[in-house]
């Protein structure tokens, strides 16, 4: 047992454990790990990273949320292994 998903990582990176459970985006940017099984998606809900100013938000966070919804944000997403959900520009 680890902290969290990325000392998890870590620990089986540097050969601290022979196996570890991790998001497949973490284990896609850690060259020294392996994937050498993938849990089945059906047995639980999706894992959503969602986004959204709160109405205490400085200004700036809408120019955030307009690149977040960028065809540059999808393409680097993407590159890291996440599913863009909406269209660029939505």
């Amino acid at each position: 047992m680890t902290e969290n998903v990325r000392a998890a990582l870590t620990l089986v990176a540097r050969g601290g454990a022979p196996l570890g459970i991790v998001y497949a985006t973490d284990a896609k940017v850690e060259p020294r790990v392996k994937v050498i099984g993938i849990f089945p998606a059906d047995p639980h809900p999706a894992i959503v990273y969602a986004v959204a100013a709160t109405v205490t938000a400085k200004p700036e966070a809408d120019t955030y949320l307009s690149y977040l919804r960028s065809a540059a944000a999808k393409a680097l997403f993407e590159h890291y292994g996440f599913v863009f959900l909406i269209p660029p520009g939505s």
